[in-house]
């Protein structure tokens, strides 16, 4: 029997896709908001330059989280945004 796929849908544009394709946003207990691992209220985002912008501009990643998402937290998203297109346009 093949394992299923675990489906999560993108906060900024409502897609339903494997979680896996996803980044993963936490609001931890202990740490605040978080990326990637740890337990606590996950969002989760597509990792595209309209979905962050979206996430940002209509607070869509603070409603889901029920928290403050600082500013540090987007930056990073960015980062990983931009470093994951330099690694597509390298592999072509």
């Amino acid at each position: 029997m093949k394992p299923s796929k675990v489906l999560r849908r993108c906060v900024a544009c409502k897609k339903l896709l494997d979680r896996q394709q996803l980044w993963r946003v936490i609001r931890d207990h202990q740490d605040g908001v978080v990326l990637s691992f740890g337990m606590g209220r996950s969002a989760y985002l597509c990792p595209n330059e309209d979905c962050l912008d979206v996430a940002q501009r209509k607070k869509r990643l603070q409603k889901a989280l029920r928290c403050k998402v600082p500013e540090s937290v987007f930056e990073v998203l960015q980062k990983r945004l931009i470093q994951s297109n330099e690694l597509a346009t390298k592999a072509r």
